[in-house]
């Protein structure tokens, strides 16, 4: 079987057949950088790493594009909010997504465009628009004409009559259905010079203008989260097809993450940022926890849910050292005909970590017979079928971490006990103003002390 993908638009799953013979070309819609990422934020970069990766294991050479969004209602007023600079507050946290998404192993995108950096490319792609006869520009604004393109709505299935931009209201605009491609320059906020007045960019605008630029007029899949269908989405594809671009010719949209039945978003409190995961777990084992479900299903954030990842990442993570201590160095094999059968089926991950579980016990029961030449043999194509998920458990990236990690306990472990053993000696000799400054102390490094009938022990308060 040949790799089929889900195809939002088409609402089909169809066969992938890159427009270029062996070359993959993919936009992946990427963050909008106000804030903090979370784990909804990231399940797209790491969903997409999975595409990316079998592709390449298929022997395609892939481009993938993911952008940063640096320019936006969002940004603009996350830092005036912050007594902060726009560009300041974007640069902080455009470092923090690239520090989340390396943290959890994704590989880095072919390029990373920023919004701002192609403002000459968004005014070209305007102007096309406007000889076409497909926007107009009015008072300082320049607005798409939804009227003159009749494929409205084909992406996303909304009638036409229906649409609500979720715009704020504009005298110059000639239908309410219309949408923003540029908005006119407000004292206090940046811009650049158009021939139809000093602004900034609309959100929609952006990406069409990076798609062309570094994947051309037309590219293979755009990707991203299931909720930038529409608007996002059906006014990219508009716009660059009314232009007389071909655009994508498939789309791929993952699916959220919730709490509570509600999607994960700052304006509703309910969100699990990054760094506060990977306080709790090892990036690794989060990275397990978010590949794992399809990409189409929605995942319930649950400590339980959680929790049990992490024991099933565990697992087979346990299964590969024991192979290794045994039997020496166990290098990737290939992937079984299970595990390739699941990825070509619209990248079904669950199915596929079924196939590496499976093999997780036949090889634990060939290490139990004695028989090493069968549990390598297992080893090695796990690593294999692991290692296209990001996941394998012996690869540098992944061992090197434990083992800094291991490093960094040892050492905090040999300091703690220093300081506890001094806090016995004072309690001992009644010296209690000393046991408390002790006390305080690791208080103030974050360490918890409990004494237990079998002696203090001691837990870092925030994980």
């Amino acid at each position: 079987m040949s790799l089929h993908i889900y195809d939002s638009a088409s609402r089909t799953s169809r066969p992938f057949a890159p427009l270029v013979p062996g070359i993959a070309s993919i936009y992946v819609c990427g963050a909008t950088v106000q804030g903090v990422p979370h784990i909804g934020h990231v399940r797209s970069g790491l969903n997409f790493d999975v595409v990316r990766r079998w592709l390449a294991h298929g022997g395609l050479d892939v481009r993938l594009v993911r952008n940063v969004t640096d320019i936006d209602d969002k940004v603009l007023t996350k830092a005036g909010d912050a007594g902060r600079p726009w560009w300041e507050w974007a640069a902080t946290h455009e470092r923090a997504f690239d520090s989340a998404y390396d943290a959890l192993g994704c590989l880095p995108p072919s390029v990373s465009p920023r919004a701002t950096g192609h403002v000459t490319q968004m005014v070209e792609l305007m102007q096309r628009l406007i000889d076409g006869g497909h926007a107009y520009a009015a008072g300082g604004d320049v607005y798409f004409s939804v009227a003159s393109y009749p494929a409205y709505g084909e992406l996303s299935g909304i009638k036409v009559d229906e649409v609500q931009q979720g715009e704020s209201a504009a005298q110059g605009k000639a239908d309410p259905r219309d949408f923003t491609l540029w908005k006119s320059a407000k004292p206090g906020e940046p811009s650049w010079p158009t021939p139809w007045g000093a602004g900034r960019p609309g959100w929609h605008l952006e990406c069409s203008a990076m798609a062309h630029t570094y994947l051309g007029a037309a590219f293979d899949i755009h990707g991203g989260g299931i909720d930038l269908v529409f608007p996002h989405h059906e006014n990219e594809q508009a716009q660059s097809r009314a232009a007389g671009d071909g655009f994508a010719s498939y789309w791929m949209h993952n699916a959220w993450v919730t709490m509570s039945g509600e999607k994960m978003s700052k304006s509703l409190g309910n969100v699990v940022s990054i760094p506060e995961m990977l306080n709790r777990v090892r990036a690794q084992e989060l990275r397990y926890y978010l590949v794992g479900p399809h990409y189409r299903s929605t995942i319930e954030y649950s400590e339980t849910a959680l929790e049990e990842s992490v024991r099933a990442y565990q697992r087979v993570e346990t299964f590969l050292r024991k192979v290794a201590q045994r039997t020496g160095v166990v290098a990737p094999g290939g992937v079984s005909a299970e595990f390739a059968g699941a990825l070509d089926d619209d990248l079904a991950t669950p199915a596929a970590l079924a196939a590496v579980h499976n093999l997780v016990r036949q090889g634990n029961t060939a290490l139990d017979a004695g028989d090493d030449t069968g549990a390598r043999e297992a080893a090695a194509s796990i690593r294999a079928m692991t290692g296209v998920l990001g996941l394998d458990p012996l690869s540098p990236r992944w061992v090197d971490g434990a083992t800094a990690d291991t490093g960094l306990r040892q050492a905090l472990d040999a300091l703690v006990s220093d300081l506890l053993e001094d806090r016995a000696r004072a309690r001992s000799e009644r010296d209690f103003a000393r046991s408390d400054a002790i006390r305080d102390r690791l208080l103030s490094a974050g360490v918890a002390v409990e004494d237990t009938p079998g002696g203090p022990q001691w837990t870092l308060k925030d994980g």
